[in-house]
C-alpha cells in the first residue's frame, strides 16, 4: 500500500484516492468534493500532487539532447519556461507524457507515479555521448493551485508570482527560512474547465517544505481540495491523461496532444529526428487519426457505473473505450472517450453491455467540444492539386 503524503496524513478528515487509482497517496477530496470543484472554479484552491514522479537533467547539453529523444520543440525554450512533451514508440505510439522546466541551469520534469522510473531509465540509456546527468528527486513534490484569485491578490504575493506571467512561464519561489536551501518554483500551466476559464499554477517544491508552502498558501485564501477536483476540471477541458485516456493504440493526434507550448500541445510539427515521428508526419500531411477524444455526458439515473477501459458501443458495435469518468459539480457524470472517427455527434452511444441494461448505460457527445473532420491535411491537398482534383 502507498504511504500517505505528508498532506494527507496532515489532514485526518480527508479521504484517501480510491485504491487503484493512478494518483495514490494523495487526497481524493476533503469532505466536500463537489463544494470543492465550485470554490476552485470560482475563488482558489490548492491540490496535493505530491505523487508526481520529478526527474532532473542537469548538463549544458540537456535541451538539445532531449530535442533528440522527444517529441517537442526544445532548442530555443527560453530559461524559466516549461513545455509538455512525449516519448513516443517506434510506431508512433505514446509511451510517456510528461511536464518539463528549465529554470537556472536545470530541466526539471515530472510525470505520472507509475511512469517515474520507466522514464527516467529511458532518459539514462539514451544519454550515450551527451553531456547530460538523469537523475531521478523523489525529494521534490509537485502542489497545483487552481482558480482565478491565485493569479492576484495574496496568493499570487505569497509565491511571488508576477502579473504579467502567462503560459507556461516560470519562476523562483520565495526564499522561506532565508538559509540557502532549495527553494522549488512555479509555472503557469494551461487553464482547465469548461471554457478554460479556471487558471493553474504548479509549485515544485522540496517535499522538506510541502507543508509549510500548504499551510502559507491556505492561509492566503486556498481551499484544500482533491484529486476529484482536479480530475473533473480536467475532464471538462477534454485534457487527456496518460494510461487514463489513452492506451496502447493511442498516437498524439487521436487525443489533440499536437502542437508546440504556444498552443498548449506536446509534439511540435516543425522538427524531426524522434521515434516515432514517421507516424506524426505522415498523419499531419496526409491522412487522420483512426479515433478521436470526445466528452460523453452519461446518464446520471443508470445504476452501472462504467469504469476506464470500458467499450462504448453504438448500434450494437463498438465503437471505442471510456477514458475518465468522474461527477463534475455542475455536469452530474462525465467521461473521457476515445471513438472512431466517422461517428456522428448526435450517435446514441451506450457504455457497458449494450445487452443488459443493468451493466450498462446511454452516452451522449458534448456537441459544444466537438470539432467536425471537415479539413483536408496539407498533404493530401497537395497530391489532389497534382491530380487536378479542386
Amino acid at each position: 500500500m502507498t504511504s500517505p503524503s505528508a498532506i494527507l496524513a496532515s489532514h485526518p478528515g480527508a479521504v484517501p484516492t480510491p485504491e487503484g487509482d493512478p494518483s495514490p497517496g494523495v487526497a481524493w477530496h476533503y469532505g466536500d468534493p463537489l463544494g470543492e470543484q465550485r470554490i476552485a472554479t470560482r475563488r482558489a484552491a490548492i491540490v496535493d500532487r505530491s505523487d508526481r514522479a520529478v526527474i532532473e537533467l542537469s548538463g549544458d547539453e540537456r535541451l538539445t539532447w532531449l530535442h533528440t529523444v522527444s517529441t517537442q520543440h526544445l532548442t530555443h525554450l527560453a530559461d524559466r519556461h516549461s513545455a509538455e512533451n512525449l516519448s513516443l514508440d517506434g510506431n508512433g505510439r505514446v509511451e510517456d507524457h510528461f511536464v518539463l522546466t528549465d529554470i537556472d541551469g536545470t530541466t526539471w520534469v515530472d510525470t505520472e507515479a507509475d511512469r517515474g522510473t520507466a522514464l527516467t531509465d529511458f532518459l539514462t540509456k539514451m544519454v550515450f555521448w551527451a553531456k547530460v546527468t538523469v537523475a531521478a528527486r523523489p525529494d521534490m513534490k509537485v502542489l497545483t493551485l487552481l482558480g482565478p484569485d491565485v493569479l492576484t491578490g495574496p496568493i499570487a504575493e505569497a509565491i511571488g508570482l508576477p502579473a504579467d506571467a502567462g503560459l507556461y512561464q516560470a519562476g523562483d519561489l520565495p526564499e522561506l527560512r532565508h538559509d540557502d536551501e532549495p527553494l522549488g518554483f512555479w509555472r503557469v500551466m494551461p487553464p482547465l474547465g469548461e471554457r478554460g476559464e479556471t487558471p493553474v499554477v504548479d509549485l515544485v517544491v522540496p517535499d522538506a517544505d510541502i507543508r509549510e508552502w500548504w499551510q502559507l498558501i491556505v492561509d492566503a485564501g486556498a481551499k484544500p481540495a482533491g484529486m476529484w477536483t482536479y480530475e473533473a476540471l480536467r475532464v471538462r477541458a477534454m485534457r487527456p491523461r496518460l494510461h487514463l485516456d489513452t492506451d496502447e493504440r493511442t498516437i498524439p493526434h487521436e487525443v489533440d496532444w499536437i502542437g508546440g507550448p504556444e498552443q498548449g500541445g506536446a509534439v511540435h510539427l516543425d522538427k524531426g529526428c524522434y521515434r516515432g515521428q514517421e507516424t506524426v508526419a505522415r498523419v499531419a500531411n496526409l491522412g487522420r487519426p483512426p479515433r478521436r477524444l470526445v466528452l460523453l455526458h452519461l446518464d446520471g439515473s443508470a445504476s452501472y457505473r462504467p469504469e476506464t477501459g470500458a467499450d462504448v458501443t453504438a448500434g450494437g458495435r463498438k465503437v471505442g473505450r471510456v477514458g475518465t469518468v468522474i461527477d463534475h459539480f455542475e455536469y452530474g457524470p462525465i467521461a473521457l472517450a476515445l471513438v472512431k472517427r466517422n461517428i456522428p455527434v448526435d450517435a446514441e452511444l451506450v457504455i457497458g453491455d449494450p445487452e443488459a441494461p443493468e451493466n450498462s448505460t446511454s452516452a451522449s457527445i458534448d456537441p459544444d467540444l466537438y470539432t467536425p473532420d471537415d479539413q483536408v491535411p496539407p498533404g493530401r491537398a497537395a497530391v489532389d492539386r497534382l491530380r487536378g482534383r479542386s
